[in-house]
This record gives structure tokens, C-alpha cells and sequence, in this order.
């Protein structure tokens, strides 16, 4: 009688009902449709922000530049794994970053999105394995200052870990 009682309420509530369980909230189109519209603004800001980075020069320097910038915050995480030196990260992560930036424009686009992107999916992966919602707050504040030290076009080596062989 109950379940009847709460069926009624739910579908007078809402006629758009797409799957309803007892005691759980239905899911409706507008959600599904919430989902689509979180999706369309991340693109929209992705490109909002491809459009800014393009100076006179064009489109084509500009992702030349990019690329050549991803393939140095490639190979400056490669060289990190390489060394495996610890508490080298933060002079690796800086190195990239400015070898990223002396490329030009596309170089610093590429770097902030790839440095975002990596900050976001080291803390979501953190919090699905290890059930933590931040990997460390004073981590997170110093590999983005040194990330932003790089792309400012400063020396690195200010990072450079004891026992880090001159190779690198």
C-alpha cells in the first residue's frame, strides 16, 4: 500500500519518468539532460580559451606550438621517471613547463591545460583508490607554484633537487 501511495506521488509529480526503484529518487530527462549541458560548457570553455590563446600569428604556429609544448611536459615526465630521484617532481614539473613556454603562446596554452588536467585527474584518482578527497593541500600549492614558476619563463633549476645528476 505504501509503495502504491509513493508510485502516485512520483508519477503525478513527474510524467518524464525514465526508471523508478522503491525508495530512490526517479531519474528524469531533465537530469540526463543536465549531464549533456555540463559537457557542452566544459567544450565551450575548452574552445573559448584554444580562441584567446591564438595571437596574429595564426592557427597554425599556434598549434605547432602546442604540440611541441606537450612533447616537452612529455618528455620532461619521462626524464622525471628516468632520474627517479626523489622530491624531484617539482623541477620537473617546472622544467617542462618552461621548456613548454619558450616555445610561444600555443607552448603556455598547452602546458595550463595539461598541467589542469593532471592536477585534476591525480586528485580524482586519489580520492577513487585511496578513498581521500585531496592528495596533500601543501603538494598541490607547491607543484603548481612551480608549474607556474616554469611558464613564467624563470630559471627551474630553482627546484633542482640535491642529487639530481647534471644530465638533467
Amino acid at each position: 500500500m505504501e509503495l502504491e501511495t509513493e508510485w502516485k506521488e512520483v508519477r503525478s509529480a513527474s510524467r518524464k519518468c525514465v526508471a523508478w526503484k522503491p525508495r530512490e529518487i526517479p531519474t528524469t530527462e531533465f537530469q540526463l539532460e543536465k549531464k549533456h549541458s555540463t559537457m557542452k560548457l566544459f567544450i565551450g570553455i575548452l574552445f573559448c580559451s584554444l580562441i584567446m590563446g591564438v595571437t596574429g600569428e595564426g592557427w597554425y604556429s599556434f598549434f605547432k606550438e602546442a604540440v611541441q609544448g606537450a612533447s616537452d611536459l612529455w618528455r620532461a615526465y619521462w626524464d622525471m621517471r628516468e632520474a627517479n630521484v626523489q622530491n624531484s617532481g617539482r623541477y620537473f614539473r617546472a622544467r617542462g613547463n618552461y621548456d613548454a613556454a619558450q616555445r610561444g603562446p600555443g607552448g603556455v596554452w598547452a602546458a595550463k591545460i595539461i598541467s589542469n588536467v593532471g592536477e585534476y585527474l591525480q586528485g580524482f584518482l586519489h580520492q577513487i583508490y585511496l578513498g581521500r578527497d585531496s592528495y596533500g593541500l601543501e603538494d598541490q600549492v607547491s607543484n603548481r607554484r612551480a608549474e607556474e614558476w616554469g611558464r613564467s619563463g624563470q630559471d627551474p633549476d630553482r627546484f633542482r633537487p640535491a642529487g639530481l645528476p647534471e644530465k638533467y
